[in-house]
């Protein structure tokens, strides 16, 4: 299975600059996704490693050789697309098996493809039936087999389960990360729901006005954002940003003034800051927020029951913090509640870049 690198992709429909500068570098049997909101060049990537649109710039590398001038027969990738695109008068066998008899496959072996595809996605018992017959899961299931009979280098999915209702998503999400452990094929998956994203990648490629705003492992791109957009993008809720001053009146003891309060930082934290006078921007992730005891006072302004957590904003000098409590928590709207963080979790973020101002371990 090859690797795959995006090298200074660029594409542009007229004055419309679309993807701008991307770089990636996919391994071997790795599974990406491109994970953003609608409109930030995710798709128009897709394609281009596809070969179905051709960048205005930059070159597409496939195992180190130069794709960019290939057709997309000649790439030898698979495409699984939104609308499931079955042909209505075929069966399940006829649609898995098409693009096989296309390409003067034998029946014998067209038969042992579709077979074993079938099997693979739990669709052996409606081989003859046809696509009006189906769920929508199943017929999900039969554009995936479509892409697998053909035994390509590289599988790519363009959000292929956003048709889908919730709990069928989340098969289907488990099914296609089966999938790709069983067959070992280079896979990038676009979606811009980051739940799915998160839950069956091997890494995550952020994109954001056409760039990539961060690439990393679903662990890195949660707890380690490197950019203000990729904390606020990324987390369920998501999270509050507060803009803070930089408090060094009282010695070597560095706070945060957000409005007539503070917030405690750790020294290593202050040392990140540098000699920086002006805001920062800063966030902390609603696990790391404790209510009860002696903390800061603040307003409840909503709770919102989970069923395993409940979700609760804090209204708190003219911003709102997000606490995650585990259970189910008894609380009112308007009432005084504390709150408490834990400063090691803050991330504090430059306020001209949105940069991440990271501590040195």
């Amino acid at each position: 299975m090859p690797s795959i690198e995006l090298i200074d992709i660029n594409k542009s429909y007229g004055a419309v600059h679309v993807c701008k500068g991307i770089n990636l570098t996919i391994a071997d049997r790795e599974f990406v996704t491109l994970l953003g909101s609608s409109g930030c060049g995710k798709t128009t990537t897709l394609n281009m490693i596809a070969g179905l649109d051709d960048p205005t710039s930059g070159d597409i590398l496939m195992d180190g050789r130069r794709v960019n001038d290939l057709e997309p027969v000649g790439r030898d990738v698979a495409m699984v697309f939104q609308n499931y695109a079955l042909y209505p008068h075929m069966t399940v066998a006829g649609n898995m098996g098409f693009n096989l008899r296309l390409r003067n496959f034998s029946p014998a072996e067209i038969h042992e493809r579709v077979g074993a595809a079938a099997s693979a996605l739990d669709l052996s018992h409606v081989l003859d039936r046809y696509p009006s017959q189906l769920s929508g899961g199943q017929q999900q299931r039969v554009a995936i087999g479509r892409a697998i009979v053909r035994h390509p280098k590289v599988f790519l999915f363009d959000e292929p389960f956003s048709n889908l209702d919730a709990a069928l998503r989340n098969r289907m999400r488990a099914e296609v990360k089966e999938l790709h452990l069983r067959l070992g094929v280079t896979s990038i998956f676009v979606t811009h729901d980051q739940e799915e994203a998160l839950s069956i990648s091997d890494r995550v490629a952020i994109m954001r006005n056409g760039s990539v705003e961060q690439f990393g492992t679903p662990e890195d791109v949660y707890a380690d954002p490197e950019t203000v957009e990729v904390a606020r993008f990324i987390g369920t809720p998501q999270v509050e940003i507060l803009e803070c001053v930089i408090d060094r009146s009282n010695g070597s003891n560095t706070v945060l003034r957000c409005g007539s309060a503070s917030l405690p930082i750790t020294a290593r934290q202050a040392v990140a800051l540098g000699t920086r006078t002006e805001k920062v921007l800063v966030t902390i992730r609603p696990e790391y927020v404790t209510i009860g005891g002696q903390g800061t006072s603040a307003t409840i302004r909503d709770v919102q029951p989970t069923g395993p957590s409940t979700l609760v904003k804090l209204g708190w000098e003219g911003s709102a913090i997000m606490a995650r409590l585990n259970g189910i928590v008894r609380l009112t709207v308007g009432e005084t509640a504390h709150f408490s963080i834990d400063p090691m979790q803050l991330m504090l973020f430059d306020n001209e870049s949105g940069r991440r101002i990271k501590t040195k371990s």
